[in-house]
């Protein structure tokens, strides 16, 4: 227990201490995220919180975890250094959809060849047990990448992906820690830990953004723990087994999990990318209906915490019928938040602080300074 309290401890210092100087940063240099007709904020603000969750997650990642008992992790923290280059990148220059996703193909083929997170199995879901290796990679792979950009894709409104993001490595770490599995629950409480700094800084009004390096490094680390989830808990060896393993891992993730096969699904039905930005997702109708940044998150967080109290209360019904069952749920209340919402907000026209409106250029961080805006205007 020591070493966990110590461990969230130092990342929380760690990224409390970080996140006002990278403020800074982005203010001397004038790196802002500039609001557009797609994004809820109507002032320019610093995306690059994800560069304080890191530092504080991976040192006191580094200095709990016995690199030497746990090998595998430094193959975690390998990935990892990808995905948070890759999503610092897309922070301070758009990066194609396709550039993004080579990046992931690239952090999970490490985790599946290299560090052994894998699903060989589904677990009883839908009747099957063990699944031809071919299909068990595919399957690694796409519950990889997905996981990754759920909350890359739930980071659109104050505090909501952090919010999720301290829900589920708590959940995780609480389990793990209950199981023996130290490893993963320090890996999980160092991110808590950062998570709890960063929300500090990022309830509305939000003093900075996490920006894709912090969204897609949650959803990085809570793919390495939810699957190694469903593969401990569903073991009868186990201190606690979990009946239903996979469809309580669902749950835990649920609200990001769904929306993004949700946009995904409508988005490949419209003939658009699965990676093309709208206004679709659970935050966006939730903020249609009225709803102020703190009432979405406090809705979204709810209703995770309701499927994980459900799905573990209802383990006996099997996988496959609780899976469902989350299924028609979640989506019937989509369903009538969707139909019933509100007419969309106007477009906001984002301003300079000199008071020149800005330009669409292709940077996601813009440099709002008047030298920059007449060079945009040549």
């Amino acid at each position: 227990m020591l070493d966990v309290l110590l461990t969230a401890s130092v990342s929380f210092i760690i990224s409390f201490l970080a996140i006002p100087v990278v403020l800074q940063i982005a203010e001397q240099k004038k790196l802002y995220d500039i609001p557009d007709e797609r994004k809820v904020h109507t002032r320019p603000v610093s995306s690059l919180g994800g560069v304080g969750i890191f530092g504080g997650f991976l040192l006191a990642a580094l200095l709990s975890i016995q690199g030497n008992q746990n090998p595998e992790f430094q193959y975690f923290f390998a990935a990892a250094l990808v995905i948070f280059f890759l999503g610092l990148k897309d922070d301070l220059m758009v990066l194609s959809a396709s550039k993004k996703f080579v990046g992931q193909v690239i952090a999970a083929s490490i985790l599946i060849h290299l560090g052994g997170i894998r699903l060989d199995s589904m677990h009883g879901l839908f009747g099957f047990q063990q699944v031809p290796e071919a299909f068990g990679l595919a399957l690694s792979y796409l519950t990889i990448i997905v996981i990754i950009n759920s909350f890359n894709l739930i980071d659109g409104i104050d505090g909501l992906a952090s919010s999720l993001g301290i829900i589920t490595m708590l959940i995780f770490g609480t389990y793990f820690f209950a199981v023996d599995q130290q490893a993963y629950a320090l890996l999980a409480f160092s991110m808590a830990g950062s998570l709890v700094a960063f929300l500090i800084f990022n309830h509305h009004p939000a003093k900075i953004f996490m920006g894709d390096s912090g969204s897609l490094m949650i959803g990085l680390v809570n793919s390495i723990l939810v699957i190694k989830f469903i593969t401990v808990a569903d073991s009868p060896a186990i201190l606690i087994p979990v009946d239903s393993a996979v469809a309580v891992g669902v749950s835990i993730l649920i609200v990001p999990l769904l929306d993004t096969l949700r946009v995904f699904a409508i988005r490949i039905v419209n003939g658009r990318s699965p990676f093309t930005p709208d206004r679709n997702h659970i935050h966006h109708l939730l903020l249609d209906r009225g709803l102020g940044h703190a009432a979405v998150t406090f809705t979204c967080v709810g209703i995770n915490l309701f499927f994980v109290v459900f799905a573990y209360l209802g383990r006996s019904m099997g996988p496959t019928y609780l899976v469902l069952v989350m299924l028609v749920l979640s989506y019937s209340g989509l369903g009538l938040l969707y139909y019933r919402r509100k007419p969309r907000r106007r477009m906001v026209i984002a301003k300079s602080m000199n008071g020149i409106t800005e330009l669409k250029t292709t940077s996601k961080v813009v440099t709002l300074t008047h030298e920059a805006s007449v060079a945009d205007k040549n």
